[in-house]
């Protein structure tokens, strides 16, 4: 059987850039499920597809286009480019279209499937409280709202985008209350999840938290 650890919590909590390290250290495959969402995203933008009617149907298509390969990511074999994927608009499109059930449905057991019987790290909102509730090891990030939005902009900034830090506090506020009180698959710790608030923490301070509790499953 296969080792899961998964690794939840809101935007700028550095679950992501932990996530890959884990990875990296441990030889793990990973899924990144904000990149699965907000290529959702980009596929309904691209196809001029956003009736409700319409949403469950596109998704269950676009998740056979969907590939992760060498750390790039494609869809129907298109590579998408790193910037376009990381952007704040496509992020604030995922967010809008991951509150939606069918989206959230038909995606599911593609993320699920994922990495085939290879041991594995997902990082994500429901990784550890839906999508895997069996992980062998769960983690809750969570950060102070001003300091996530302050890591955003610092993001954005060496992306090249032209970004406002207020703004991007506002649109934060609005994706963690969006997140929180969808009625499918909320933001929430897993009961049993570790919580570590990275607030004052640096992403190897953060890691080190993560990879002492790991050691017993591959050391």
């Amino acid at each position: 059987m296969r080792t899961i650890i998964t690794l939840d919590g809101p935007g700028g909590v550095g679950k992501g850039t932990v996530a890959k390290l884990l990875a990296e250290k441990y030889n793990l495959q990973h899924l990144d499920s904000g990149a699965v969402y907000r290529l959702c995203a980009l596929h309904l933008q691209d196809c001029l597809l956003f009736d409700a009617s319409e949403l469950e149907q596109v998704a269950e298509v676009f998740k056979m286009k969907f590939e992760f390969k060498n750390g790039k990511f494609f869809s129907a074999g298109v590579e998408i480019p790193e910037e376009r994927l990381r952007s704040e608009f496509t992020a604030q499109a995922a967010s809008q279209i991951a509150v939606k059930p069918k989206i959230r449905a038909a995606l599911l057991q593609w993320q699920r499937n994922y990495g085939g019987e290879e041991n594995l790290v997902a990082d994500g909102r429901d990784m550890g409280t839906v999508v895997f509730p069996d992980a062998q090891l769960k983690f809750f990030l969570d950060a102070d709202a001003k300091i996530r939005a302050k890591r955003r902009f610092e993001q954005l900034k060496k992306q090249g985008e032209n970004v406002s830090l207020a703004a991007l506090e506002r649109e934060i506020s609005e994706r963690d209350k969006r997140d929180r009180n969808r009625e499918t698959a909320p933001l929430k710790p897993a009961a049993d999840a570790i919580v570590i608030d990275t607030t004052d923490l640096s992403v190897n301070a953060v890691l080190d938290k993560v990879v002492e509790r790991c050691q017993v499953f591959f050391n």
